[in-house]
This record gives structure tokens, sequence and C-alpha cells, in this order.
């Protein structure tokens, strides 16, 4: 984080709950008397392909948060499974997947998420207020080999939301190195009918 250890007089870890930091570490400065505070977002993986929700809410919530549009909040729901499928033979019978909407739905879609992607990405990553993530430690333990990666939020915003919106061969989005999908799972709750957004946090141990 750029500090000198020798001026550290004190240091204190604060857990969070219910926002994108996990923690907030809170130096103090020697002779100044200064508090500063780092809010740390914190990631447990057990492999090199361990994906980690980092962000579900109902459609709804999202529409809220980004002005989504009404045909853009029907075609996420549709989706989502919480408005059913209205196509002959779909694949799944409690939703429709991106690729089974018509190309002009696909096209109309994407754009959106496109025009409106820095927003998302910082929202689901990084979050909102004094409790927003500045940094992401990754800490990864496989069988007895354990390690960890502190990166600043603007490097890991940088990197999972780099690259193109795209629809995905599962009928799923990527936005940049981000998934988003249907929540699913939950013993066939209606909780399963949320949109969730997922990383892969041990890509950031290949970021130098």
């Amino acid at each position: 984080m750029g500090y000198k250890l020798d001026e550290i007089e004190y240091v204190e870890a604060i857990v969070l709950s219910g926002f994108k930091a996990d923690v907030q570490v809170q130096v103090t400065i020697k002779l100044k008397k200064a508090i500063d505070n780092e809010n740390i977002q914190v990631k447990l993986v057990s492999n090199l392909k361990g994906f980690n929700q980092i962000d579900k809410r109902w459609v709804d919530k999202y529409a809220e948060m980004w002005s989504i549009p009404e045909n853009i909040i029907i075609l996420l729901k549709k989706y989502t499974g919480e408005i059913s499928p209205t196509i002959k033979n779909p694949k799944d019978d409690r939703r429709t997947f991106v690729n089974e909407f018509s190309k002009s739905n696909q096209d109309i879609l994407i754009s959106w998420l496109e025009e409106h992607k820095t927003l998302i990405v910082n929202d689901i990553i990084k979050g909102r207020g004094k409790f927003s993530a500045e940094w992401m430690l990754v800490a990864q333990k496989i069988e007895e080999d354990a390690k960890w990666v502190l990166k600043p939020i603007n490097i890991v915003l940088n990197h999972f939301g780099n690259g193109a919106v795209k629809i995905t061969k599962q009928g799923n989005i990527k936005i940049g190195n981000i998934t988003m999908q249907r929540k699913g799972g939950d013993n066939g709750r209606k909780t399963a009918q949320m949109l969730q957004f997922k990383i892969n946090p041990a890509e950031l141990f290949d970021k130098i």
C-alpha cells in the first residue's frame, strides 16, 4: 500500500458487512497521529479456476441502480426466469438464454450493456460510498501451497472490465472478464431467478 513500516504506530482491522469492502484497515502514523483508512475486498479461492460471485441482486434492484429501460428489464427477467419463456422449445423451461432471443433483441441488450459497461463494472466490483473497495486481496490455498496478492482496485477494474460485451456459447454474457448469468441453484427457490456476476480472482496472480 506504500506505507513506510517504521512510521506506523498501530494497525487495526475492522470487519465490515453488507459493503463491497470486507475489511477496513486503520493505520495510525507516528507523530502525525493521523489515521488512514484502507477498504479491502477479500476473495478466498481454493484453485486456479475458482469462480467467485461478486454481486447478485434482483433485476429490479439493478434497474434502480442503473436506470435500466423497460425493454432491457424485460429481456433480463426473461433471462433469469422471472418471466417464463415465450419461445417454442426453449433449452430450459425455466428461463430463456440470451442466444435464444431474436437477433434484434440480442443486439439491443448487448448494445445497452456495452454503453453502460463502466458503470456496471464499477458498481459490482468497487461499489459506492465510504465503504467502497479500494483494494482487492486474493488469498489462495492449494493443498499445502498458500499465496496471496493485493491489488489496487483500479487495476482490478481494468483487468476484469477490459474487453467487449459478448454472448457465450452457453447463452450467458461476458462483460470483459466478468460472467453475467442467472443465479440458479437454491434448490429451485425463487432466489434462483436473481442476476449474478462472477469473476475468477486467481487471474490477479498473473497481474504483477
